[in-house]
């Protein structure tokens, strides 16, 4: 299983979404993205995007800096 990392600090939602889609489009299934976000919306609003698209959201965790949230998704089939 591989693993990849997106930017998406500064970003407010709808975008780290749809950077993350994006990225994830390319991948395998089962590979996993960790997504970096500052939005405080970002974890509902991924949470939602993996249920829809048939994702599986990994985790949610605060990241090394203050007010830093790690979304980790593995993608889906």
């Amino acid at each position: 299983m591989s693993a990849h990392h997106l930017d998406a600090r500064g970003l407010i939602c709808p975008l780290p979404v749809l950077k993350a889609r994006k990225v994830l489009l390319k991948l395998a299934p089962g590979a996993v993205l960790t997504v970096r976000v500052t939005d405080d919306h970002a974890p509902k609003d991924f949470s939602l995007f993996c249920e829809e698209a048939g994702h599986r959201l990994q985790s949610v965790a605060p990241g090394a800096d203050e007010g830093e949230v790690l979304v980790t998704i593995e993608r889906g089939a």
